[in-house]
């Protein structure tokens, strides 16, 4: 396998998901339950469970997308929403924070590239696992959509660093070839999903970029994802 580039994929979030603070400590922050089900490398198969989350589509440049997407959905998170009382409700933060483009088309021969065909982009975070669809405030701001996701299951490469849109797309492009030669089928545009605040020391940072793939031992729980 081709040796993967401490980056990160298309255009993803140069802001991410930022932990709480409480009396200048750091509160843990929630992250979306999988199985790992192989380690292949670098490569972690895994298997996410079902997830709730709050997303919007934005357009723009990497910079501009990721800026517009996180503030839309800080907003809401912060208290622009009605929750079952009437009243406004603060929404605890969670990791990461995801951003894809809408579409991307991926040329499976040898080599395997990829091109983003617009400047559209989705920008979501995960709701905390205490809400359910019924539950959750309901977001304000018409941007602002909550869905339900599936189970599914992703091919993901983690690493350090920066995620600027040239060294994302690069990584990207080889997880993809490395899919291709493991016989794995991606499903949707590959995904970058950032965990730490933006002072965070680059080497100190954890990214991931994450496929989705159709996995034939998992079919009775998985689900297609949404493209």
């Amino acid at each position: 396998m081709k040796k993967f580039v401490l980056a990160s994929l298309l255009g993803v979030l140069s802001l991410t998901f930022l932990s709480l603070v409480d009396g200048g400590t750091a509160m843990a922050t929630e992250e979306p339950k999988y199985e790992v089900l192989e380690q292949r490398g670098p490569v972690e198969l895994r298997l996410y469970q079902p997830m709730l989350i709050a997303e919007t589509w934005v357009t723009g440049s990497m910079n501009e997308a990721s800026n517009r997407g996180f503030r839309v959905l800080a907003d809401f998170i912060f208290g622009n929403n009605t929750a079952e009382s009437g009243r406004s409700q603060d929404i605890a933060m969670t990791s990461p924070v995801t951003m894809k483009p809408q579409s991307v088309e991926i040329s499976m021969t040898a080599p395997v590239t990829m091109q983003q065909n617009d400047n559209r982009w989705r920008v979501h975070f995960v709701m905390p696992s205490k809400y359910s669809y019924e539950t959750l405030p309901k977001p304000n701001n018409s941007q602002v959509q909550v869905r339900q996701v599936p189970t599914q299951t992703y091919a993901v490469v983690s690493f350090s660093g920066f995620a600027g849109e040239r060294r994302t797309k690069q990584i990207a492009t080889e997880l993809l070839a490395w899919m291709q030669d493991q016989g794995l089928t991606p499903l949707g545009s590959p995904e970058v999903a950032r965990y730490d605040p933006p002072w965070r020391l680059p080497f100190l940072r954890r990214n991931e970029i994450m496929i989705a793939y159709l996995d034939d031992q998992h079919d009775d729980e998985v689900a297609v994802v949404v493209k």
